[in-house]
This record gives structure tokens, sequence and C-alpha cells, in this order.
């Protein structure tokens, strides 16, 4: 299998290191045929023509362009890129005019995608609770250039789905009683955590996902190159992990 990296920065390199990894496990490697920095160069849909999968983790302002010249090759595309997701909508019909496939992912940690489930769940439950209150807290590292932090945005949609107390989310400070309010904190050399809180005058309930490295995003991410290769469609990592 051959793998374009869209964006070498941290993750890319990290992304590397896990495919040497699966390399020397196993026989069937991976080849890293191309690196491309978020110089700010655009990409050609021929620099793409011996690739197999593209794993993109840019920026919010390149991700899109980089997606639809991946569509634009023939070649899937797995999108680690958050802050671009009021464009989702335009990139699916995107996705369907060229036959194409894209599988984008807040998160793509394991840990987290059974911390979103998790979440869905107790939602359903504390819906009928209505004494707690709730808020979601994320800290990430200072080169985070996106607030709140998309896995943050994707829990606050699961619970909103699943608990009709709150109308939206806002980011902390917020006087809109009617949304969750997310707490945002950029500190150096943290990967990710979130946390949800459900607070009432008797009791706290607390929900924590703590990521202790970049190697689970990375790791989840080569997994779902692996998984889109034959597939047509749109997707996301709850599709690779049956969740």
């Amino acid at each position: 299998m051959n793998v374009a990296l869209i964006g070498y920065g941290k993750m890319g390199k990290a992304i590397e290191g896990i495919i040497r990894n699966h390399n020397a496990a196993h026989s069937n490697h991976i080849h890293v045929v191309h690196k491309f920095s978020n110089s700010g160069t655009r990409l050609t849909v021929e620099q793409l023509k011996d690739v197999d999968v593209a794993i993109e983790f840019t920026t919010p302002l390149s991700a899109v362009d980089n997606i639809k010249l991946c569509l634009d090759a023939g070649v899937p595309v797995i999108v680690g890129s958050t802050g671009w997701y009021e464009q989702l909508e335009e990139v699916e019909q995107y996705c369907k005019e060229k036959s194409g496939s894209v599988l984008y992912a807040a998160n793509f940690s394991i840990g987290v995608n059974i911390f979103f489930k998790i979440n869905t769940l107790l939602a359903q439950i504390m819906q009928n609770q209505p004494q707690y209150t709730l808020s979601i807290e994320e800290t990430h590292h200072t080169q985070k250039l996106d607030a709140p932090s998309g896995t943050a945005i994707k829990t606050a949609q699961l619970i909103l789905q699943n608990w009709s107390h709150k109308t939206g989310w806002k980011l902390a400070p917020t006087q809109d009683s009617n949304a969750i309010p997310i707490i945002a904190h950029r500190i150096e050399h943290v990967p990710g955590t979130h946390v949800v809180n459900y607070e009432s005058a008797v009791d706290g309930l607390q929900l924590i996902h703590t990521a202790h490295s970049r190697d689970g995003f990375a790791e989840g991410a080569v997994t779902a190159a692996k998984w889109i290769i034959g597939k047509k469609g749109f997707f996301t990592m709850q599709d690779v992990l049956g969740l």
C-alpha cells in the first residue's frame, strides 16, 4: 500500500513512526511514497498518481482544498484536520460527484471513539435528571490552532442529539443558558484531554479521556487508511470501529 502524508508536522511524523512499526512486524509493508509539508505550495493531481491512500493532517484553511485534490486524483483520503466542518456538506457532495472515498474524524483515537459512544449513552440517561448542569472541558498543546477542539465539538453534538435540555454549544465563557459551555485550555506539551462534567448540588459525575501521546491518533489513522482501501463513500471512524 502506497501512502501520501499530506501535512508532515508532528502528526505526520507520528504516523510515519507507526508505519515503521507496522513494517517491522508484518510482511505486508506500507510505503510512504510522498511526504508533503504544509508549506503553502499547492499539490497537484500528478503528484498523487502512484498513491493508494492519502492521510491529511494540515490546517483548517488548507484541508478542504487537499481533500478535493485527492478526490480529483481518485485517491481515498483520511482527514485528521479539524476546524473545516462548516464545509462538511459541500465536501460530502463533492465526494459523491467524484464517486470517491473520504474518511474524516475529529479524533482517530480508539479510546476517544469509545468515549463518544459512552457519552451518547450517558446523555440518554442524564436527560431525565434535570438537577444536573453540563459542561465540556478540553486541554491541548499551544500549537493547536482551533478552539474548541473538533473532539469537544463532536462530543457536544452527540450529547445534543440525546439531551433535549440544551439547544447548542458555545465557547466559554457564555451567558447563554441554553448552550453547553465548552471550556478550552492551551498548555504546552498536552496531547489532548477531554472532560464531560455533570454537576448537581449534591454530587458530580465526570467522564474523562486523556491522550498520553500522539501515537493513539496516528495508530487510528493508519488503521483507517488500511480499512478504506476498496470502499467508496463518506465515512467516519465510527464506521471503522463498528460503533
